[in-house]
């Protein structure tokens, strides 16, 4: 019986870690829209209970605000690699 062979195992782990990064490079790709219309709902669902008219637009920059930084430290991970 042999033995397998290091080289294709090797190849085999550099095809799926160059999955892994195309994955989370699409993850940014729906990482800011999703946050958005998150963050527009809680404030929209905010506005309605608090009968406040300016909360949508809260909920709105912040899921803006919380899509940016995490769109950025998934950056900064892949800049280090």
């Amino acid at each position: 019986m042999g033995k397998a062979d290091p080289q294709a195992d090797k190849g085999k782990d550099g095809e799926l870690q160059g999955l892994v990064r195309v994955e989370s490079l699409i993850q940014l790709g729906l990482l800011l829209p999703a946050s958005l219309v998150i963050g527009w709902a809680i404030g929209l669902a905010l506005d309605h209970w608090l009968h406040q008219h300016w909360m949508n637009v809260a909920g709105l920059i912040f899921g803006a605000i919380s899509g940016f930084v995490q769109t950025i430290r998934i950056v900064l991970s892949h800049s280090k690699e």
